[in-house]
């Protein structure tokens, strides 16, 4: 198979059935940055609205290290991963602090950034400066499974290896930004997971899945992800029309952003009173508070995890002199709107509080 005509059928394809999305029309590393980060583990359709979000609150990479990290996070709420979020700002900061505000132009320097993998950094090497470089993501791992018929799974430690000598085989001398794009863009709309469309593929003649009947069974992906499942219990404790926030930390879900009072338990327990046995400060506010609300089961789906909640919204009597753990303080239900949280305690609040 030639090779060098891979290339000029998938980018000739691609001048004809690419999308107008707006990181497409910059040279500027800053917007292909912010638009790559964005859609990692993120779908175009919903990673849209937030990359006009950030390039209107964050006209430059200066505007973004300077930010405060709550309103980057408040701005990421809803996307998930929230790692992304504080990378992002970090990186932006070691523009700033490193570069001067000036986003380094080739590969390797662009691997030295935060957050930036091999595959961040040869997109923006080659859309933004033109560089030689191959990109090798999901879409691209099953475009050249499939052409080549590479049964190499893709999970496995030799994977990468492999899948980036095909893809440096067929990435021409000039103008890779245009076929990274379009190899990109060929696994999104035209070799797709499944029932892609090979009856009308350019590359139809020349895929050996095809000619092998192997399409359904390549790529080859064999480890399965384990899932965790967790049971949140949720308390919003309210009194004098404030609520009880912490912001949360260490390395867990959502680092970073706000919720309620939470016990944890390893099973789905529904009694309040069997819930405050080995918990005090519950047992304290349970015997001073009227229960305004029992959510019914909320599950949030993570990569890793599965999470069961139940929210309990209690309201503290006024003139409780109630004491709250350190890590909780109070806030108005303005600030509470303000504060960046996680989806699944938005959707909470966004049904039953601020409604």
């Amino acid at each position: 198979m030639e090779n060098n005509f891979i290339s000029k059928k998938i980018s000739s394809w691609y001048l004809q059935h690419k999308r107008d999305l707006p990181w497409r029309n910059t040279q500027n590393p800053y917007y292909i940055w912010l638009s790559e980060i964005i859609l990692q583990q993120t779908r175009v359709v919903q990673g849209m609205p937030y990359y006009y979000k950030f390039i209107e609150a964050f006209p430059t990479v200066q505007d973004l290290a300077n930010a405060d990290e709550n309103e980057v996070l408040r701005l990421w709420q809803g996307l998930g991963y929230y790692s992304r979020a504080r990378n992002l700002h970090k990186t932006a900061k070691m523009v700033l602090e490193n570069y001067a505000g000036e986003f380094p132009n080739t590969y390797q320097e662009l691997l030295k950034l935060k957050g930036v993998g091999t595959y961040t950094a040869a997109a923006i090497a080659s859309f933004a400066f033109g560089e030689k470089v191959a990109v090798l993501d999901g879409n691209v791992y099953r475009v050249l499974s499939r052409i080549f018929g590479e049964s190499t799974d893709i999970s496995s430690n030799e994977a990468k290896k492999v899948f980036m000598q095909l893809a440096e085989s067929i990435l021409p001398d000039q103008d890779a930004a245009t076929h990274n794009q379009a190899i990109m863009e060929f696994g999104a709309l035209q070799c797709t997971p499944s029932s892609p469309n090979c009856m009308f593929c350019p590359l139809a003649m020349d895929c050996v899945a095809n000619a092998k009947g192997q399409v359904a069974a390549l790529p080859v992906k064999s480890k399965k992800v384990k899932v965790k499942e967790r049971f949140f219990h949720y308390f919003i404790i309210e009194q004098n029309g404030n609520f009880a926030m912490r912001k949360r930390v260490g390395k867990d879900v959502w680092e970073g952003m706000y919720d309620f009072y939470l016990n944890e338990s390893d099973e789905n327990i529904q009694e309040l009173s069997y819930l405050a046995l080995e918990d005090k400060f519950l047992e304290k506010i349970l015997e001073n508070s009227l229960i305004k609300r029992e959510s019914s089961i909320y599950t949030h789906i993570l990569t890793h995890q599965k999470i069961q909640t139940k929210f309990w919204h209690l309201v503290i009597n006024n003139n409780f002199p109630l004491h709250l753990p350190t890590e909780l303080d109070w806030y108005s239900l303005n600030e509470v709107d303000d504060l960046p949280k996680s989806t699944l305690v938005n959707n909470y609040l966004s049904s039953f509080v601020f409604e």
